[in-house]
């Protein structure tokens, strides 16, 4: 695995919301950007296919 990048949703906007305690940069919950580089590779996909919708449901998203 060395040398082989992994792909991450981070964005470098590292907000939580408190009420919903996902990440407001990314969509991301503590718990899946704790584990993040122990998940595979389908894990991630998976999660990053849900963000668009989490970030969508926030308060003050557009």
């Amino acid at each position: 695995m060395r040398g082989e990048a992994i792909e991450t949703p981070c964005v470098r906007i590292c907000q939580v919301n408190a009420e919903r305690r996902i990440c407001e940069g990314c969509g991301r919950s503590l718990a899946e950007i704790g584990g993040w580089l122990s998940m595979s590779a389908a894990e991630r996909r998976r999660v990053m296919a849900e963000l668009p919708a989490r970030l969508a449901s926030l308060p003050g998203a557009a």
